[in-house]
């Protein structure tokens, strides 16, 4: 019997490996992603065997799109979750995030997190970005015609920069941790870092995590949990099987505890899935507050052959456009044009039938402009994609129908591809860089934006009738249950959330008392 089985490996996953197997817990790890080393990753995202997450299709790589009624996700998968098709940024949110949401009143959290989000930081070796490239560059003008000069900065990166593809030994953790090379400013991040340069989680909580004895078994997926004993008071099965092949048996181990971190779409697909049957006494609330961080992923093609849009690393500086906004200039690799398949011009409209006309009306209004566009031979060299957030407030509800999870509208206004304001900053910014706009052809044709931070669904409260989870990350109802991933962050940080959920599963963990051997 384990002391504790973790299902993911993501930000929180991680964590909780790392930090109860220092405390003498006996730990697995189920992750139905596969095990990357950097030669692992492909080149470009046009090897789709090696990028996308389609096992269906026999496809087992770090990238996973979701498509909802409301909203289209992306999402990381393998050993070391988001960490490794991320952009590596973490930077902390404002004030109001520790004030909104469910958990509002729960703690004093701005100040209660302070000092986990350093430990974060430490551990996944952050720092500032010291290279600008040509988007940053062009996104440093973007702020000076916005007025906005002083509001441009470089991002918080988990990066090693150290000498451009120079091995060296652990630079981090006085040489106990694995080495590391220089990043190389190849931009291509987002498709697996083959530099060894990115500090993905495999390189620091779960390697240190394998250090003390805790054992990770990737390729598996869990179908079901069930309590041993009414509230789980003597412990769980966890019945799991492969993920990468068509048949197999399940399998089945006992642990004394669970914590969930399969990120929001595994987590909640999971846990909707036996709530009825297995977790019967699960929090009704459980799909509720689902926030997508106000996001809109907008390209911007240039036509201008002297740019290279792909130097720097996969987000190298941020914008505060007000307190509520922020945007970031988001590149790929040289090479990885695969997202050009999926794109259509931006429409700015939210009338569907006025939408369509004018996309029909594109081709002979733009015509030349297509040309161009069809004729770039590298579609990354030239493309800088702007990721624009708010902390506004509006969620979704996740909920189980025959087919799998589903979206519907909650509180506020539905997410929505089309924010005035991000439509006229991509304008903008599309004249600097003297090029054009493009979206996924979703967004064009139904309206439904993208996330790449999608958040909430096992929200905090005060009460099983206010949340599924306390203060503390524990499932209300069940022993030795917690939930450690984006499913438990219960307020719209406005930013890149991987930091946070860190900080909070580092928190959740020292809530844990050392075993009693």
């Amino acid at each position: 019997m384990y002391d504790y089985v973790i299902i993911g490996s993501g930000f929180g996953g991680s964590v909780a490996a790392l930090r109860l197997s220092e405390k003498g817990y006996r730990v697995l790890v189920i992750e139905q992603g596969k095990w990357f080393k950097p030669e692992d990753f492909p080149k470009t995202n046009w090897n789709l065997r090696k990028w996308l997450w389609l096992p269906a299709l026999k496809f087992f790589g770090i990238q996973k799109l979701s498509f909802f009624r409301h909203i289209t996700v992306l999402s990381g998968t393998g050993v070391g979750g988001g960490s490794l098709v991320y952009a590596n940024t973490l930077p902390k949110p404002k004030t109001a995030f520790y004030k909104n949401g469910s958990w509002a009143e729960l703690a004093n959290w701005e100040s209660e997190l302070e000092p986990y989000y350093d430990r974060a930081w430490k551990m996944l070796g952050a720092v500032e970005n010291p290279n600008l490239g040509e988007s940053d560059e062009s996104f440093k003008q973007l702020a000076i015609e916005l007025g906005i000069e002083n509001n441009f900065e470089p991002t918080k990166v988990a990066v090693f920069f150290g000498e451009p593809e120079k091995t060296v030994d652990d630079p981090y953790f006085k040489g106990e941790g694995p080495s590391k090379s220089g990043c190389t400013s190849c931009g291509a991040c987002m498709t697996g870092c083959r530099h060894n340069a990115k500090n993905t989680l495999d390189t620091n909580y779960l390697f240190f995590a394998q250090k003390e004895g805790a054992e990770i078994l990737a390729e598996n997926k869990v179908l079901d949990v069930k309590p041993i004993g009414e509230n789980g008071e003597n412990g769980y099965s966890v019945i799991y099987k492969s993920s990468v092949r068509y048949y197999g048996r399940a399998e089945e181990i006992q642990t004394k505890g669970v914590i969930f971190a399969g990120g929001v779409l595994g987590t909640m697909a999971l846990l909707l899935k036996i709530k009825d049957k297995s977790l019967p006494k699960l929090s009704n609330k459980l799909g509720d507050f689902v926030r997508t961080n106000n996001e809109a992923l907008i390209g911007n093609v240039s036509f201008d052959k002297s740019k290279d849009m792909t130097s720097g690393i996969a987000i190298g500086s941020i914008i505060e456009i007000d307190k509520n906004t922020h945007i970031e200039p988001v590149r790929y690799g040289k090479g990885s044009g695969f997202w050009r398949l999926l794109m259509l011009p931006m429409v700015t409209e939210r009338n569907v039938f006025r939408r369509l006309f004018k996309l029909i009306l594109t081709p002979f209004l733009h015509f030349f402009d297509i040309v161009k566009v069809v004729r770039i031979k590298d579609f990354a060299r030239q493309t800088s994609i702007i990721l624009f957030m708010q902390q506004l407030d509006s969620t979704l509800k996740l909920y189980k129908t025959w087919f799998g999870i589903q979206t519907r509208s909650s509180t506020g206004d539905k997410p929505t591809a089309f924010i005035p304001l991000a439509h006229e900053i991509a304008k903008k910014y599309g004249k600097i860089i003297k090029g054009v706009n493009r979206v996924l052809a979703t967004e064009t044709i139904t309206g439904i934006p993208t996330t790449a931070h999608i958040l909430g669904g096992a929200v905090m409260g005060k009460s099983i009738e206010e949340g599924v989870i306390d203060k503390d990350n524990k499932v209300f109802a069940y022993k030795n249950m917690l939930i450690c991933d984006g499913s438990m962050v219960s307020a719209n940080p406005g930013v890149n959330p991987s930091l946070t959920i860190t900080a909070i599963s580092e928190r959740a963990m020292d809530q844990i008392p050392p075993k009693n051997n």
